[in-house]
């Protein structure tokens, strides 16, 4: 399976609390809801089908949780996301997770990267990562990301987790794919490509 990751991010980087306010899960993070209001019917459709694409999924526990405590109990059959997501192996990284309430789920532990190229190593279309920016990171880390799907949301945020941080791995990406939606939102599709060349 080709191991592809799927980000909303906003011009400034900013990843955390795209779809809205929560004091609990984001403590202190005012701007929370930044990208749903951009997103027309055609940017939505594009969600849906790019999880419609997935023979799996891979989660970080936060993310994980977040996406359990909702699309497991949401009850709209004809959903696309709630469908692919309740049809679907999942895979959890955690270890501290030990009896995972939504059916099907798996909890990596240990080797986590071992795991995750025997994943890969199977047959099918896509191991699909969505949001999970820590896992996203050590992912790509250890050069186990095929394809890098970013949702480039037209804001500045100013505030909030950032998809890459000010210190980390540098990595080269060619990229493959873009379009844009009418509400400004663009996708940008990347595959790593190594380590960049600096000009001297």
């Amino acid at each position: 399976m080709k191991l592809t990751t799927n980000t909303q991010v906003s011009v400034d980087g900013v990843m955390q609390a795209n779809g809205g306010r929560n004091e609990r899960l984001d403590p202190g993070m005012e701007r929370g809801g930044w990208a749903r209001p951009l997103f027309d019917s055609e940017a939505l459709a594009f969600v849906g089908q790019f999880y419609q694409r997935a023979d799996a999924f891979l989660f970080g526990r936060r993310t994980y949780d977040l996406f359990a405590g909702y699309w497991g109990a949401f009850d709209a059959p004809v959903d696309p996301i709630r469908h692919a997501l309740n049809t679907q192996p999942k895979y959890v990284v955690s270890n501290t997770l030990t009896d995972p309430q939504w059916p099907d789920t798996t909890v990596l532990s240990g080797d986590v990267a071992a795991a995750i190229r025997e994943l890969k190593a199977k047959p099918g279309g896509e191991l699909q990562v969505h949001g999970s920016g820590l896992l996203t990171r050590w992912l790509l880390e250890n050069d186990l990301v095929d394809e890098i799907n970013l949702l480039v949301c037209p804001v500045v945020v100013g505030q909030g987790t950032r998809l890459f941080p000010d210190v980390g791995s540098d990595i080269a990406l060619d990229l493959v794919d873009s379009r844009a939606f009418p509400k400004g939102i663009t996708l940008q599709v990347y595959r790593p490509a190594g380590r960049p060349q600096y000009a001297t």
